[in-house]
């Protein structure tokens, strides 16, 4: 049998000297997606900046697997030429550096070899039209000045440029309204196909019901506390995380 395409296993990870996760155990196969779901403060945040790779966060034990190699050690940049993205809960501002000359850099140092230099905005022109991004913003300063549906956009169209093998996004769905939901999610939810898999990180039912999980796993003090298919996060909407041990 190969290798599943994610694997964390018994992860423990440390913020300024506190540990904040507390052994987390999880593995997703080609083609899954699996939801990530519990309360402020649980960790859900500290584990996705760690699994980039964010100097922050100090592995005190447990590995990262990716693709059946063992990233735990390797930079953000080298862990993102692997193809694992990130699509973050606060996109940050790059003032001065324009969308289009971070798209195009962000490619070439990804998917170098793959796609002819020529080639770049016709395939970006087509992605903003899927996403309902005016062209104009090729020009804008890096999320400068963007709301919170325009950031998500964003992202979510690095995501479909750079075409990962594994996908983690952290809360996407935060400061969407329902339209840039709907679109944000159908773009999430089209890029799905067999040899890929996404960890949706989220509080609420809404996202799943575009992009549906094959496994729900809720998370509380620093590690999953229990799995399930896709009707555990129906039971989280339902009645909430008390009657999760621990939570």
């Amino acid at each position: 049998m190969s290798a599943p395409l994610f694997e964390i296993r018994d992860l423990h990870v440390a913020v300024e000297g506190k540990e904040v996760l507390k052994g987390v155990n999880l593995v997703v196969r080609r083609g899954e997606v699996h939801a990530i779901m519990g309360r402020n403060g649980t960790g859900k945040t500290t584990l996705s900046y760690t699994l980039m790779g964010h100097p922050k966060y100090q592995v005190l034990s447990g590995s990262i697997l990716l693709d059946g190699e063992d990233i735990t050690q390797l930079k953000p940049e080298e862990r993102a030429k692997k193809r694992l993205f990130l699509a973050f809960q606060y996109p940050v501002a790059i003032p001065g550096v324009s969308v289009a000359s971070f798209l195009r850099a962000s490619m070439k140092s990804v998917r170098a070899g793959e796609i002819e230099p020529s080639k770049f905005r016709s395939l970006i022109k087509d992605e903003l039209k899927h996403l309902s991004i005016p062209e104009t913003f090729m020009t804008r300063s890096l999320n400068e000045g963007f709301s919170g549906g325009e950031k998500k956009r964003l992202e979510t169209l690095q995501l479909r440029l750079l075409q990962p093998k594994m996908a983690v996004l952290d809360e996407t769905d935060s400061g969407l309204d329902i339209d840039a939901l709907r679109i944000v999610s159908e773009n999430l939810q089209s890029f799905r196909n067999s040899d890929r898999g996404m960890l949706v990180i989220t509080h609420y039912q809404r996202m799943l019901n575009y992009i549906k999980p094959d496994v729900v796993h809720v998370f509380g003090s620093g590690r999953v506390l229990e799995s399930g298919g896709p009707e555990l996060a129906l039971k989280l909407e339902e009645r909430g995380y008390d009657w999760v041990e621990g939570a």
